[in-house]
């Protein structure tokens, strides 16, 4: 075998019952990195399969690499099926509301009895505790967990416009798989693995928590925020367009007054060292604004490249589908899905050995494998 093409999780098998972002992320990060993941849904396919407006994205988003395979665990023939399918996989993964996989006997506590070296891996609002039984959403746990009141202006919570807790969740859930699977290795025995959407927000927002505990002030939300650098700003140029650009030293001050053509601001007395600007900001930023009003965002950026200054245009998540440097880092790649078509999809953020870990199969049609991986069960149940 060529050690070279393989991929670190290849032989592990993992089956899935999640729907949704939480646990379909876990299962895709794992399918991404070589397990062979089994996505169970249920008759009539995955419902976010079929999700409209901001939801239309998420099935091929975090479902690739998988198998299908329908079931209804509703049934005593399904849950069976189910039973004898779990025990044949290392993992297995959920993210359904508290107490049903419990109420289906597809708990950990029934499953480990039966099989010890199971990995089991839930996804839930929140870890055990007060909040255990609540029902959760990423916009929840968002206004929960400091992340909206840190992310909007004063007054004005503002979730952030993606569904960061659900997909960090789902990374939490599969680093713990990794963990698990390691210590399997020396102990024999599987475990519980839980990743909760709140406690992953918590972590998100700890940076702000340990503020207030060296300070003794309540960190204010960021677009109040006291910023630690002169420059650090979105500004509008010419013809509306708009720009962020960050100056963090006082060499890159000087740097960004020559770029943009006035290398006077920086000899004046009270513009000499960030602690001095920050003090001045606001009068600082309008002069900035007004000069950087005229200019040119397409000539502008090459000049702040050239000169190392950080910079950043505003960019639509549908300008990214042209992105160059993601199509030339090999991060965009096109995957079939499951109606026939084609589709570029985002990859998982690493390179390992030089490689992208990368799209190996269409996405699957609802109950494509489900004869492939059934067949041999002894409970062989038809959907």
């Amino acid at each position: 075998m060529n050690t070279q093409n393989c991929l670190p999780l290849e032989g592990v098998r993992v089956v899935e019952f999640t729907h949704m972002v939480m646990g379909p992320t876990c299962g895709m990060i794992l399918a991404d990195l070589g397990a062979e993941v089994i996505k169970i849904e249920p008759p009539g396919g995955d419902k976010t399969r079929n999700l409209p407006g901001l939801g239309i994205g998420f099935f091929r988003s975090f479902n690739r690499n998988k198998k299908s395979v329908v079931l209804d665990i509703n049934t005593e023939s399904g849950r069976a099926a189910a039973v004898e399918l779990i025990g044949e996989c290392d993992v297995m993964l959920e993210n359904f509301r508290p107490g049903l996989m419990e109420k289906l006997g597809l708990d950990y506590a029934t499953l480990s009895q039966r099989y010890p070296r199971l990995i089991y891996v839930s996804h839930k609002g929140f870890l055990p505790g007060p909040y255990e039984k609540r029902l959760a959403l990423d916009e929840v746990v968002q206004m929960m967990g400091g992340l909206s009141y840190m992310t909007g202006p004063a007054g004005r919570p503002l979730r952030a416009g993606t569904s960061v807790n659900d997909i960090m969740g789902g990374m939490f859930g599969a680093i713990g798989v990794l963990a698990a699977l390691r210590e399997r290795d020396a102990t024999g025995r599987g475990q519980e693995v839980q990743s909760a959407l709140f406690e992953n927000c918590v972590f998100l927002s700890a940076q702000h928590m340990q503020q207030y505990a060296m300070t003794h002030e309540a960190p204010p939300p960021m677009p109040s925020r006291v910023s630690a650098w002169s420059v650090y700003d979105v500004f509008t140029l010419a013809e509306g367009e708009q720009l962020f650009i960050g100056a963090v030293s006082d060499k890159q001050f000087v740097t960004l007054c020559d770029v943009i053509g006035c290398p006077q601001l920086a000899d004046e007395p009270h513009f000499a060292t960030n602690a001095s600007r920050v003090e001045v900001r606001p009068e600082l930023l309008e002069r900035l604004g007004a000069v950087l009003a005229t200019q040119q965002v397409g000539e502008l950026m090459p000049r702040l490249e050239a000169a190392g200054i950080p910079y950043a245009p505003i960019v639509r998540p549908d300008q990214l589908l042209d992105d160059p440097h993601l199509k030339a880092s090999g991060g965009l790649v096109p995957m079939q899905t499951d109606d026939g078509g084609t589709t570029e999809v985002v990859l998982l953020p690493l390179m390992m050995g030089g490689r992208r870990p990368g799209v190996r199969q269409p996405l699957a049609r609802v109950g494509e494998h489900t004869e492939e991986v059934l067949a041999g069960l002894k409970s062989h149940a038809a959907p």
